[in-house]
């Protein structure tokens, strides 16, 4: 019997409760449902709100527990699967705990049930392209490829089907590795800034849930941090296996960089291998040379240089990353939905030689926008403001030294239908729009691909 079939064993007789539907838990209850186990779902949302899912869940046996007491049944489980947006310290969870109950997660779970080598990414930002990029360097070398976590699909389920041989590669937000106790074979940070700090006790609680990707490595594993950002250079000392950094301003003694004539190269210590310039990597921006060196600094023992240089070659980019949604009267609109942070937004910013027309704000993640001043003043011709942090963030561009109301025009807007007409009627011919939010979606959506989506279907029927 392997791992996971014992796993399963062991959960038979246990009252299992999952917090949340959604991405990391519908697939999974779906599965302990078919192997018999007694599965109750918590959550606030009522029956006509769940949908379709919840008949379809209700005929294979599951309970519910829903509405405002909707938690009021963990404390009659033996064991809880936490969602990843419910935060690990919150009095609930600690009750639970102290009770004697097991408080898990389904990432936790996979981590040990797991039969073939991770690959784990985080990072305050690029962790989603990056492991798309790993994943593809892996799929073009013809590895079975297992690809998920915070990118938007659960990996327990499928860990019925792995083989020794393949290759997982997860995305981890640190609200999945808070509470991880195990860490992956190989594992990448890629930058740290603040961020979530509505969740996060403080800054330092969020490096240490961090930190988590690799305070449990062991001596054979492998660790890629970022030379370039404080942060991550800082966590050096806590690696255990063997450590490769990348950098793209100077030359790490192991490790990826960018030349001085934009060529990305690989050092293992005693010499150097040319990949890809950096003008050949199809999707723009520095920020993606940067997650083209982690990548290569993650892979390298692992997969050969040149499916690296195919890759960046080739790959397009993923959905919600500077997206190119398409070209109308002359002006192209971009979905950048994904970049929540000002750190994520400057990058953005970056990727471009002109001047754009950005829409940003949504709901507040208790950042400081004041970073972010500069860049708008700089790349920003017209900014379009909506949701929660709008004020925040016109403040912050205001109160710049250098602003000039000329140069760099604000609006404010209801909602984004209001948002991508005032774009249009501004716009000419050569002009960006991109959706740049610097902000989470909660205030007006479910997550950032539900508001990208929406801005790609108003962007696409506009005539």
């Amino acid at each position: 019997m392997n791992k996971a079939d014992q796993f399963i064993k062991n959960m038979s007789n246990k009252k299992i409760a999952f917090i949340g539907m959604g991405v990391s838990h519908n697939e999974l209850i779906k599965l302990f449902l078919k192997k018999g186990l007694d599965v109750t779902v918590c959550d606030r949302k009522t029956p006509d709100r769940i949908g379709p899912l919840y008949n379809e869940l209700s005929a294979s046996g599951c309970k519910f527990s829903l509405g405002e007491k909707y938690l009021d049944e963990i404390y009659r489980s033996d064991v809880v699967f936490r969602t990843p947006g419910m935060y690990f310290n919150c009095p609930e969870l600690e009750k639970a705990r102290k009770m004697g109950i097991v408080v898990t997660s389904e990432t936790e779970v996979f981590f040990d049930l797991c039969p073939c080598r991770i690959y784990g990414i985080t990072g305050t930002e690029g962790k989603t392209t990056t492991t798309t990029i790993v994943s593809e360097i892996f799929t073009r070398i013809g590895k079975t490829v297992y690809k998920g976590g915070n990118i938007g699909k659960a990996l327990l389920p499928s860990v019925w089907n792995m083989k020794p041989d393949d290759i997982c590669v997860a995305e981890l937000s640190s609200f999945q590795l808070i509470s991880m106790r195990r860490s992956p074979d190989v594992a990448l940070i890629t930058n740290v800034y603040p961020d979530h700090l509505n969740v996060h006790k403080d800054m330092a609680e969020y490096i240490e849930a961090k930190k988590n990707l690799i305070a449990h490595q062991n001596a054979f594993s492998r660790t890629v941090l970022n030379l370039d950002n404080e942060e991550t250079r800082r966590l050096a000392g806590y690696v255990r296996g063997e450590l490769r950094m990348f950098s793209t301003v100077s030359v790490p003694e192991r490790g990826a960089f960018l030349d001085g004539n934009g060529w990305l190269c690989y050092t293992d210590g005693s010499s150097v291998e040319r990949i890809i310039h950096k003008d050949d990597i199809k999707i723009p921006g520095m920020h993606n040379v940067e997650n083209y060196l982690a990548a290569t600094a993650m892979v390298c023992s692992d997969a050969p240089l040149s499916a690296v240089a195919e890759t960046a070659g080739s790959f397009g980019g993923v959905e919600h990353r500077i997206e190119f949604v398409r070209k109308l009267g002359g002006v192209k609109y971009y979905n950048d939905s994904i970049a929540t942070s000002p750190a994520s937004v400057i990058a953005g910013l970056n990727a471009f030689s002109q001047r754009l027309i950005v829409i940003a704000g949504g709901s507040d993640k208790n950042l400081d926008y004041d970073t972010i001043a500069e860049p708008i003043n700089t790349h920003v011709k017209l900014l379009i403001l909506m949701g929660d942090t709008a004020d925040k963030i016109e403040a912050s561009v205001r109160a710049y030294p250098g602003y000039d109301e000329g140069s760099c025009r604000i609006l404010r807007v209801r909602n984004m239908e209001e948002a991508v007409l005032t774009a249009r009627k501004y716009a000419m011919g050569g002009d960006i729009v991109t959706l740049s939010p610097a902000s989470a979606s909660f205030d007006m959506y479910a997550n950032f691909e539900e508001r990208g989506r929406h801005f790609k279907s108003i962007v696409n029927s506009l005539i």
